[in-house]
């Protein structure tokens, strides 16, 4: 396997930045859509059940079949890189926007009164009071999110949106455990990384609000 890297270390560079742009894509979309959508139900407890259901049935959905459902949509479906980003997105926004909502509606009654007693709004609460005491359940959604969108990615090669499935399909249609390996092993250590590096960050915010 590590002779076949080495050989074909170009193509799997270039499999690896495709892999890397369609998960961090669609994570920073999964971000700015989900940590909105947390703190919404929030504010709006009646729209837990629809949005948090909405999106556990799309997690329901196996990738391959939701690439299918989607490919007929005319802007989707016209550039397979769109697709993918799109579907990706839907899987990662569940734990984002659960634990948004779960690490701010944690946050205790008497720091919330403290706080509104000192005089602050409640954008102010939000921003100075509420996020910053929720950021580590958050970051622990995001954590989650990406590590299973690296994986999912795996599968936008099936559509022909690139990254290392590319390796994964090319050598179950070859029956060859190297090629296989060649896309596994990298995203499987991309995996790893990502994990790693967010369980650092979250480390450090725990760090900063018991220090």
């Amino acid at each position: 396997m590590f002779e076949f890297l080495i050989r074909h270390k170009h193509e799997v560079l270039m499999s690896a930045a495709e892999h890397v742009w369609l998960v961090g894509t669609a994570m920073l979309l999964a971000i700015a859509i989900g940590v909105p959508l947390g703190i919404f139900l929030t504010r709006r407890p009646a729209w837990k059940t629809l949005v948090l259901g909405t999106n556990s049935v799309i997690q329901t959905i196996p990738s391959l079949a939701l690439f299918g459902l989607l490919l007929p949509l005319p802007w989707l479906g016209a550039r397979a890189d769109r697709l993918a980003v799109f579907a990706l997105t839907l899987y990662a926004l569940l734990p984002i926007i659960q634990n948004t909502y779960t690490g701010i509606a944690d946050v205790s009654p008497p720091v919330r009164e403290a706080a509104t007693a000192m005089g602050l709004t409640r954008r102010q609460l939000l921003w100075q009071v509420e996020l910053p005491l929720a950021s580590n359940v958050i970051v622990a959604g995001i954590r989650v999110a990406t590590v299973a969108t690296v994986g999912l990615a795996t599968i936008a090669a099936a559509i022909g949106a690139g990254g290392l499935g590319e390796f994964i399909f090319r050598g179950l249609a070859m029956v060859d455990n190297r090629v296989i390996l060649a896309g596994a092993v990298p995203a499987a250590a991309m995996a790893l990384a990502a994990y790693l590096l967010l369980g650092l960050v979250q480390r450090m915010l725990v760090r900063r609000h018991h220090g």
